[in-house]
């Protein structure tokens, strides 16, 4: 279950350009983290940073580094 307020940080993934993808699905994903429903979110995240253009490897990656950047902030 995807916490409402996850929605728009999915939605800022979806909507990123070329260029801008990795750097919008790092922001989105601390924000996640840090707001404690980051392992919740991490599946939506990633598929949409894969609709974006992002390899699911790759959005797989830096999901992984904002939950290794924010670890002992906010929820957690």
């Amino acid at each position: 279950s995807r916490p409402p307020q996850g929605q728009g940080l999915v939605q800022f993934v979806l909507a990123a350009h070329e260029g801008q993808r990795n750097t919008r699905l790092f922001w989105a994903a601390c924000r996640a983290y840090e707001n404690g429903f980051g392992d919740d979110l991490a599946d939506a995240l990633t598929e949409a940073a894969v609709r974006a253009g992002l390899t699911e490897r790759e959005a797989r990656a830096t999901i992984a580094s904002a939950d290794r950047l924010t670890m002992g902030r906010g929820g957690r």
